[in-house]
C-alpha cells in the first residue's frame, strides 16, 4: 500500500516583471533546504523566471503555484492565466518564435529544463502549464499505479503561509482512496484540524468508510474541526464516500457531471452520522474533491478538454477560475485508468 500526503502550493499573483523576482527566491529556497546540487537549483529557477516571465508578459490574472513535493523529491511550478491564450500553441512552442521582440526560447527552455513538461492553451480560456523539476542525479520516485492518475492544488488564504485544506491519496493495486480535509476557518488552527484528520485516514485508509470518519470526529475532538469528504473507488465502476460539511465532490466525464452529496455536520463538533453512500461512475469519468474555498457552480463542459491530460492541469484550471479568494482552496483530482 502506498500513501500520499499532499503537499500545498505557494501561489504567487505575477502582475509584472518585478513579481518574478520573488517566486523565484522562494524556489531556491526549497531547493537549498532540501541540498540540491547547486545545477539543479539553478535549473529549477530557471523555470520559474521562465514561467513568471511568460505570465508578466503575456497574461491576464496570472499566477504562479510553487510546491515542493518530497515524497517525489521535485519541485512542482504552475502557470496559471485567464487569457488570452495561444492560438496556435504548436507555433509558440518553438523556438525563435515570439510575440514580444525576444529570442522566443522561454517555453522550449522550460520543457528541456523539466523532467515533466505539459501545457494546454486556448483562447478566451487562457493557460496552464505544468513543469516539475528534480535534481538529475537522484531516482525518480514512483508515485502514480498503474491503475489510478492523479493531480491536486492546494493553496492557503493570500497573507497566510499555513493552509486549512489538506487532503490524501492511498493506493493498494487497483483501488484508491481519497480524503479531504477542510478546518474550520482558515491559519494555524484551521491546519491543525485538518492534518489531525489526515491522521485518523491514514493509519488505515481502507477500512469501512463509517468507521473512518468516526475514527477521523473522535481525533478532531480537540481541534476546532473539520469539514471532511472521504472517495472510495477501485478499477470498476462503482464507488463508494461519505463526509461532512462543505467539501464537495463531483464526477465529470465529457457527457456526465453529477454531485456526490455529504450530511451536514462538522467533524469534531456536531455530526448525526455517517452514511456510506454509492454511486456508479460513468464511462471515462474521473473523481474531483474540492473544499468550500472553490465555487460549486462551475460548469463541467467547459473543461472537457483537460479531462484526459494531467490531472494537475485540470487542478489549476478550477482553482484559476473558480478559486473564491477569500478562504484556501484544495482541488483533488483521481482519475482512474493510469496515464493516457
Amino acid at each position: 500500500m502506498e500513501v500520499i500526503r499532499g503537499w500545498t502550493h505557494r501561489a504567487f499573483p505575477i502582475e509584472d516583471l518585478s513579481f518574478v523576482g520573488e517566486a523565484r527566491r522562494h524556489v531556491a529556497r526549497l531547493t537549498a533546504e532540501r541540498g540540491w546540487p547547486e545545477h539543479d537549483a539553478a535549473r529549477a529557477a530557471l523555470v520559474a523566471t521562465e514561467l513568471g516571465t511568460n505570465l508578466a508578459k503575456h497574461a491576464q490574472a496570472g499566477q504562479l503555484l510553487v510546491a515542493a513535493r518530497d515524497a517525489p523529491g521535485d519541485i512542482e511550478l504552475i502557470a496559471v492565466d485567464r487569457g488570452p491564450g495561444m492560438p496556435d500553441l504548436a507555433r509558440s512552442l518553438r523556438d525563435g518564435f515570439s510575440t514580444t521582440a525576444t529570442a522566443g526560447t522561454g517555453l522550449g527552455a522550460i520543457a528541456r529544463q523539466s523532467e515533466l513538461f505539459d501545457l494546454h492553451s486556448a483562447p478566451g480560456l487562457g493557460t496552464v502549464c505544468l513543469a516539475r523539476v528534480r535534481p538529475r542525479t537522484a531516482e525518480a520516485a514512483t508515485l502514480v499505479t498503474d491503475a489510478f492518475d492523479w493531480g491536486a492544488v492546494c493553496v492557503p488564504v493570500r497573507g497566510e503561509t499555513a493552509c486549512g485544506d489538506a487532503w490524501m491519496l492511498a493506493f493498494e493495486g487497483h483501488r484508491a482512496a481519497a480524503v479531504l480535509a477542510d478546518g474550520l476557518g482558515h491559519g494555524p488552527d484551521a491546519q491543525v484540524a485538518a492534518q489531525a484528520a489526515l491522521e485518523g485516514f491514514a493509519s488505515r485508509p481502507f477500512d469501512d468508510g463509517a468507521a473512518t470518519m468516526q475514527r477521523m470526529h473522535e481525533r478532531l475532538r480537540t481541534t476546532r474541526g473539520a469539514a471532511v469528504f472521504g472517495l472510495w473507488m477501485d478499477g470498476e465502476e462503482a464507488l463508494r464516500y461519505t463526509g461532512a460539511g462543505n467539501v464537495a465532490g463531483r464526477l465529470i466525464s465529457g457527457t456526465a457531471d453529477q454531485s456526490l452529496a455529504t450530511a451536514h455536520g462538522t467533524l469534531g463538533l456536531q455530526v448525526r452520522r455517517f452514511d456510506l453512500a454509492a454511486a456508479k461512475r460513468p464511462p471515462h469519468a474521473l473523481a474531483l474533491l474540492h473544499s468550500d474555498g472553490v465555487q460549486t457552480r462551475w460548469p463541467g463542459n467547459a473543461l472537457a478538454p483537460l479531462l484526459a491530460r494531467d490531472p494537475t492541469l485540470l487542478a489549476a484550471r478550477i482553482f484559476c477560475d473558480y478559486a473564491r479568494g477569500r478562504d484556501d482552496a484544495c482541488i483533488v483530482v483521481l482519475r482512474p485508468g493510469g496515464r493516457p
